[in-house]
């Protein structure tokens, strides 16, 4: 593991009390870009080029001397209209023989959210934050026991993305230059309790340049402990992305108390919406599975799920519990693992369980807290 933290001068100063982020090209639509263009007396095209840089090239304001085709008199106008600096990193810290790389970012007004890049074989995949911090209390996630400070606005997502885009592509991790291949709303917060800015995102995240970055829907998912209303609109927006529901416990006692929300949408209500998913995006629904040891992992439990599960259109994604401070629990035993999987395959229910990155630096599922472990606080 190797940890860079940012020397104090480089960081974005505190600022008291929660203030909007300013205003970036990530948070406009075309047709306000080139407003803003206008505004400034200014062909409105001067606004596409500016896009282009910015989400083809990943350029930032510092990378201006780049943009050759905006001409030197007007680059820093345009600029400083649309490309604030919304995000500074404070830490990151890397592990995985340097192919997982987590930052800790720093908001305008001092939040901190987390993101992390990891790069594997055939694909690269950046796991983003939609809000500093969470407000859905789940007790075995670290992000959730710290509480809900704000959401995060769309660019302040998008930049998450651009910049591990930009990573990839100027070969920051080891292996050389690479491309950004997939995206997950699996780092803090809960999305669809943000949704409009993550709807916004993710369009600029797969909408072709100039404006957005390009990939896939396909390539794209987003987590959701279940908030109905929103996984149903979600399904109607005409995005092909993955869902993913984090269910963790097949009844509603449990869930109940692994996954609060339950209280207002239990299992039988969430499940409903994720099948109408599938149903009207023709996507395969994956589901959460958090294994935890003499809480969730029981051979009873197991076949309670697949009963649940079986004849639909999904995939079980079963996660050993990763450690958090906050809590007690830990994650199941191998052998209780393979028995758990084992009963899910035998009703026909396609289950994995996923190999954990980024443990060591907690920057593993469930771990995202916004405050590196205490190894990786030391300054450069």
């Amino acid at each position: 593991m190797t940890a860079t933290t940012a020397e104090s001068g480089d960081l974005l100063p505190l600022v008291t009390g929660r203030s909007r982020p300013p205003r970036h090209l990530a948070d406009l639509s075309r047709d306000e870009r080139r407003a803003v263009a206008s505004s400034l007396g200014l062909p409105a095209f001067r606004a596409d080029q500016l896009a282009r840089h910015y989400f083809a090239r990943h350029l930032r304001a510092d990378d201006a001397a780049e943009m050759t085709d905006l001409p030197a008199p007007i680059r820093s106008t345009l600029v400083d209209a649309m490309l604030p600096r919304l995000l500074t990193a404070a830490t990151t810290l890397d592990c995985d023989s340097g192919q997982t790389r987590k930052t800790v970012w720093r908001t305008v007004d001092g939040a901190k959210i987390e993101s992390v890049l990891m790069r594997y074989p055939q694909r690269a995949t950046v796991c983003v934050s939609s809000q500093a911090g969470c407000g859905m209390a789940c007790p075995f996630c670290a992000t959730g026991q710290g509480g809900l400070t704000r959401n995060l606005s769309t660019a302040e997502i998008v930049e998450q993305v651009v910049d591990a885009a930009r990573t990839m592509a100027r070969g920051g991790l080891p292996g050389g230059t690479g491309r950004l291949s997939n995206v997950v709303f699996m780092g803090m917060g809960e999305p669809l309790a943000n949704y409009n800015a993550l709807l916004a995102a993710v369009r600029r995240i797969v909408d072709p340049a100039p404006d957005g970055l390009g990939l896939s829907a396909r390539s794209v998912t987003v987590s959701t402990v279940g908030l109905v209303p929103g996984i149903r609109r979600l399904a109607d927006e005409g995005l092909p992305v993955t869902l993913a529901l984090s269910l963790h416990a097949p009844d509603d006692e449990l869930r109940n108390e692994l996954v609060p929300i339950n209280n207002r949408w239990p299992v039988a209500e969430v499940l409903a919406a994720a099948w109408d998913y599938a149903r009207i995006t023709g996507r395969r629904v994956s589901i959460e599975y958090a294994l935890i040891d003499g809480v969730n992992d029981s051979p009873e439990r197991a076949d309670a799920l697949a009963a649940l599960l079986a004849g639909h259109l999904a995939h079980v994604n079963l996660i050993p519990l990763n450690p958090t401070d906050g809590s007690s629990w830990q994650a199941s035993a191998p052998r209780g693992q393979r028995e758990f999987v084992d009963r899910l395959r035998a009703r026909g229910v396609a289950a994995t369980v996923r190999d954990t990155r980024g443990r060591e630096i907690a920057a593993a599922c469930g771990q995202l807290a916004a405050e590196p472990p205490a190894r990786g606080r030391a300054g450069r």
